[in-house]
């Protein structure tokens, strides 16, 4: 009786590759709840292990300094934390995931245009209404961002050449330059736009309550869904969409999951935090050099790996310039510009 395919011992190589890779999950985890810790205590007031403690679980003190602390942690820390987490992973796993469905090394997730719809729909609305709450805003945010990634993939999908990732890239870009002229417009024509643009333009984990940070969270659960749905297909695509048809992908079928799952992702973590540049770019790139290229590893290590450098830019926004902060996008940015100039320095090294 022949051995078949399922029993039979997956060779060295196989088990030691996967071990590596289900060690390297644990330790971004242990590094990510690390994060998690030192993010509480961190800021402007620092705290110690024991304040923090007392601010999780202690019960209500009629001491005025142990009261502070409690309202520290637990109406300003943790809520940032908690954002921080979970947009950076939304937008790691958005990043791996524009990369792979347009073979492009250098794709971001605004590329879809969805951080130039949510920023037109930001400015708009607080022109129109006069909105100044980000509970507010927020879900215009949303929207904006999603009504872009639809007109990007619209656009992509019709003509001669539909469904080809460079098609979806260009149409990207148009939407995004379109979209991002109409704001500067409107935010010139209406100063509190104007102010407000500023602030949310620079990206901040900061000042975002839990009214808006879980419903943002169920969206990018559903997210979340969809992009592990479509990983064994991103696999075969990334042969080729010939091999990946012969194969029986059904093409249009796995990019359309692919594109609202990115959308679900970057729209929802734009619209909390606004836009983050160069994270989901950076932690993919990071990812694939740890994991290769199997997209069913790939993704969530960008994911771990966008919370983790998410929390740690709002950390050391916190510190840096002590008592004042540097917003996490900011910090990001300043992080993720020269890995970016490093790519392509590496890439013209390799090529010449």
């Amino acid at each position: 009786m022949s051995t078949t395919a399922v029993e039979r011992p997956l060779p060295r190589g196989t088990t030691d590759t996967r071990r590596r890779r289900v060690m390297g999950v644990g330790a971004l985890v242990v590094i990510l709840v690390i994060a998690g810790a030192v993010s509480l205590a961190v800021g402007a007031r620092a705290l110690s292990p024991t304040d923090v403690w007392h601010g999780l679980f202690g019960p209500p003190d009629p001491d005025q300094r142990l009261t502070e602390i409690r309202l520290i942690v637990r109406t300003v820390r943790i809520p940032r934390t908690v954002l921080a987490v979970v947009a950076g992973i939304a937008l790691g796993v958005g990043g791996a995931l524009i990369q792979g469905y347009t073979r492009n090394p250098i794709a971001d997730t605004g590329l879809l245009g969805v951080n130039a719809g949510a920023s037109f729909a930001v400015v708009t609305v607080i022109a129109v209404f006069g909105f100044t709450n980000p509970f507010q805003y927020v879900w215009f945010a949303f929207v904006g961002a999603g009504a872009a990634g639809v007109v990007v993939f619209g656009l992509a999908s019709i003509g001669r050449g539909a469904g080809n990732p460079l098609t979806l890239a260009l149409a990207g870009q148009g939407v995004t330059v379109f979209l991002g002229a109409m704001t500067t417009a409107v935010s010139l024509s209406d100063q509190k736009s104007l102010n407000a643009l500023r602030f949310w333009n620079s990206g901040s984990v900061a000042g975002v309550g839990f009214d808006v940070i879980w419903p943002v969270t169920a969206f990018i659960a559903v997210g979340l869904v969809l992009a592990l749905i479509t990983l064994p297909a991103l696999n075969l695509l990334n042969l080729g969409d010939d091999v990946a048809r012969g194969l029986g992908v059904n093409i249009a079928l796995s990019r359309t999951i692919g594109i609202v799952a990115i959308t679900l992702l970057a729209g929802a973590a734009t619209a909390a935090c606004g836009p983050i540049a160069f994270l989901g770019l950076m932690v993919a790139h990071i990812a694939r050099y740890l994991t290769g290229p199997d997209y069913r590893w790939l993704v969530p290590y960008a994911g771990l790996l966008g919370a983790v450098v998410l929390l740690v830019s709002d950390i050391l926004g916190r510190l840096v310039v002590r008592p004042g902060e540097l917003d996490s996008g900011v910090v990001v940015a300043l992080i993720g510009a020269p890995f970016f100039a490093g790519l392509v320095w590496r890439g013209k090294f390799k090529s010449a």
